[in-house]
Order: C-alpha cells, then sequence, then structure tokens
C-alpha cells in the first residue's frame, strides 16, 4: 500500500519500480490512497491503472497517513502487507521477492528494513541530508533504520511489512498521529510479543528533503508525534528522544537567566559554543566517511535543522492541550 499527498514528482517513478518487480503480477497488488492531492498525483496513477489491473487507487479524505495506511489494510487481499512511501526508489525488481523470503526463513510476525536516503541525482543538500540522517549525530541513536546487519529487532522504527494477523492480534494504525504513527503501532507489535526480523535485503531509498525549509517541517512533525506517542505510551520516555526539546528551550530561555545572574550567561555561550564544536567535528567526520568535503558546508546547517525541528516540535505539542487519544480496538475484519 502507497499512501501519498501531492508526490507527482516521485509517483510515477515509485510506481514503475513496484510494477516492474519479477514477481507473478496476479499474486500481488498496490493500492495507492490519495489524500486529495491538489498536484495531478490521482492523475498520474489512474493513467497507469489503465494497463496494470493489479494497482487500484483509493481517496482518503482524511488526509492523514495514519487513515491511509488504514484504508490499504481494509482493502488489501494478500497474505502480507507492505507500506511503501510515494518518493522512494527500490532498485532492485527482486525486492518483493526477497521480502517474502525474509518472511518464510524467518518465520517472523513483521519486516524491518533499511531506509538509506540516496536516490540518483540527488543535489549537494539532499547528499548532506542523506549523511547526516545515517550518523549517530543525526537520528535517534535507538534506531535500526540505518543498520547494515540481518538480525531480529524491536519493531518500533523499522517495521514496514505485516502479516494480516498482526492487525488482528494489536489493532489497525492510530488516526490520533498525523506522524509517528508508525512507531506508535510497532510499539504495540513489540508489547503483544510479537517478532520482526531486519534485513538488508529489501532495502528501500528514500528522497531527502530538498530544502532545509522541508527538512525543518519533517521535522517539526516528527517533534509532535513523538510527544503524542509519549502521551498515549509513557513506557516509551527516553532521554535521548527528549534532547532536542530541552536544547531548545535552553537556547530561547539561557540570555534571560543570563539577564538575572551573569555567571549563567557565561554557561550559555559556553554550551552554545560547545554545541557549534560537536557540529563542525561531526560534520568533518560525516563528510570524511561520505568521501565528499563539500558537504562540509551545509553539514552544520543541516545538523542544527534536525535538532532545532525536533525540538520546536516537541516543545510545540508539549505546551499544546493534551489531545484525548483513543486506544485502537478495532477489529481490521469489521
Amino acid at each position: 500500500m502507497v499512501p501519498v499527498r501531492n508526490e507527482a514528482p516521485f509517483i510515477g517513478r515509485t510506481l514503475a519500480c513496484l510494477l516492474a518487480q519479477d514477481y507473478d503480477p496476479s499474486r500481488f497488488e498496490i493500492l495507492v490512497i490519495d489524500g486529495e492531492s491538489s498536484d495531478g498525483t490521482p492523475e498520474i496513477v489512474s493513467r497507469m491503472a489503465k494497463n496494470h489491473t493489479n494497482l487500484r487507487l483509493f481517496p482518503n479524505p482524511r488526509r492523514l497517513s495514519s487513515a491511509a495506511r488504514n484504508i490499504g489494510i481494509r482493502n488489501a487481499r494478500g497474505e502480507v502487507v507492505l507500506v511503501v512511501d510515494g518518493h522512494c526508489e527500490l532498485k532492485d525488481q527482486q525486492h518483493l521477492c526477497r521480502l517474502a523470503a525474509a518472511f518464510e526463513r524467518s518465520g517472523a510476525d513483521c519486516v524491518g528494513r533499511p531506509q538509506p536516503l540516496d536516490i540518483a541525482g540527488a543535489t549537494t543538500l539532499q547528499r548532506a541530508i542523506a549523511a547526516a540522517r545515517s550518523s549517530r549525530l543525526g537520528h535517534h541513536p535507538d534506531s535500526f533504520i540505518y543498520s547494515s546487519e540481518e538480525q531480529f529487532v524491536p519493531a518500533k522504527s523499522v517495521a514496514v511489512a505485516y502479516r494480516r494477523k498482526v492487525f488482528d492480534l494489536v489493532g489497525v494504525f492510530d488516526e490520533a498521529f498525523d506522524a509517528c504513527e508508525d512507531v506508535e503501532m510497532n510499539h504495540r507489535i513489540d508489547r503483544a510479543g510479537l517478532t520482526c526480523f531486519f534485513t538488508p535485503d529489501a532495502a528501500v531509498h528514500y528522497a531527502p528533503r530538498g530544502t532545509l525549509g522541508g527538512l525543518f517541517r519533517q521535522l517539526v512533525r516528527y517533534g509532535r508525534g513523538r510527544v503524542r506517542l509519549l502521551r498515549k505510551h509513557p513506557d516509551t520516555f527516553s532521554l535521548g528522544s527528549m534532547l532536542p526539546g530541552l536544547f531548545v528551550a535552553g537556547v530561547l530561555l539561557g540570555p534571560f537567566a543570563g539577564l538575572a545572574w551573569m555567571p549563567l550567561a557565561t554557561v550559555y555561550f559556553s554550551v552554545l559554543l560547545l554545541y557549534a564544536t560537536i557540529l563542525l567535528a561531526g560534520s568533518i567526520a560525516v563528510a570524511s566517511h561520505a568521501k565528499d568535503y563539500r558537504l562540509i558546508f551545509w553539514l552544520p546547517l543541516v545538523f542544527a535543522t534536525v535538532h532545532v525541528g525536533s525540538g520546536v516540535g516537541l516543545l510545540w505539542e508539549l505546551l499544546r492541550p493534551a489531545k484525548r487519544m483513543t486506544a485502537v480496538a478495532e477489529n481490521i475484519r469489521s
């Protein structure tokens, strides 16, 4: 299932990759769930569907990714449900075969995969975002999303393919979430004691945001989703996930503390200097690892955008009145 909204620049290529899979077309279907796109995305899908009977288009009036996934689940007829975003590349025509093989040899309830941000034709900024997000300074340290080792792992941030029985056991995606809905679902999977098998064989390549503004908005959404996840599942709390919020709060409140007591001003500027030093050192290390020193000019800005965007999202959601979070108990067969 492919949840989309305004993915016209990418959706044709993504669907072409799926349709070209070396897998019997009668044994897999592609369900595109469109959230009222205004850029011609549904028209592109409809044109392609005329030539491919296993490609279907569904409307998503709520526009949320969580709602799109649930529409896909309700209409899917296969034994395995796989989520593929509309802005990614499947560079291997054996992708579905490898995914099916991973389920078969592991016996797992769900399968996770790496999601490297390295599409063809990327700009220098996109390459910098890809390099930053795959480093420990640029993503949650507990995530396996950029791992390269095949192993059983917690489902939380990597599971993207599910046996149908999973939805009968833990319910569907919670539509109170407009970000982090996958992490919330996967947390329920982990809590239910179900298994997740991670395999690099099923890697999917994602398109990084093309601007710092787009990256900032993406991370704000992630930060807000993280707080909603914490409110529903307090056991997901970790200091690491809260650090961006603490950092942004410190940047905003530090000057006032310094005015109230001068020694705090020294501490404030010392911390900012330390942060800048860490960004510069991290940027040099990442650019060196990527063997592309042109990235050094972008990487400090990218890291700062990731940290500040996440922090703003966390604080924004924390300061808002908490909405009532309803548990997902709906059986997918109802």
